[in-house]
């Protein structure tokens, strides 16, 4: 196998559609994307900053940013039926590694056990001019869930 028409069944084949979706309750995306995308049996949400759905503005501090940027996510992926419990995977995009301490305090306060796989990179810059930006994996439930 290994490419995207070798699939024998209609079965197979339907569980490689891609299906966009997108919350009113999230920022707009900032550009030609999705904000979420089903893909078999998970949900990929795009990178999310610390902006609202009605343009208020960006709360001080990393902790609130990234309450949030998780606030973003758990809107997407409630239009898929998911939860935050949902998350596999989780990468964080920070300017400063050196507020990860206050990100994980606030992330800490959302999720819980197990908690998701996560990777965090430092990076120059991000749209925006945010501070961080996380994107996410969430599991989709089981049909017979």
């Amino acid at each position: 196998m290994g490419h995207c028409d070798d699939f024998n069944t209609e079965a197979d084949r339907s569980m490689n559609k891609l299906e966009a979706l997108s919350s009113q309750s999230a920022a707009p995306a900032v550009g030609p994307y999705s904000q979420g995308i089903i893909a078999g049996d998970f949900l990929y949400v795009s990178g999310q900053l610390p902006s609202s759905h009605d343009g208020s503005p960006v709360p001080d501090g990393i902790g609130a940013q990234t309450r949030l940027v998780l606030h973003n996510i758990e809107a997407i992926a409630r239009e898929a039926g998911c939860t935050l419990a949902d998350l596999a995977k989780l990468t964080v995009f920070m300017t400063d590694l050196s507020k990860l301490e206050s990100v994980n305090e606030a992330m800490a306060s959302m999720l819980n056990k197990p908690y998701p796989a996560r990777s965090t990179v430092q990076v120059t810059a991000l749209p925006k001019s945010s501070q961080i930006e996380i994107d996410a994996v969430l599991k989709l439930a089981d049909k017979g869930e």
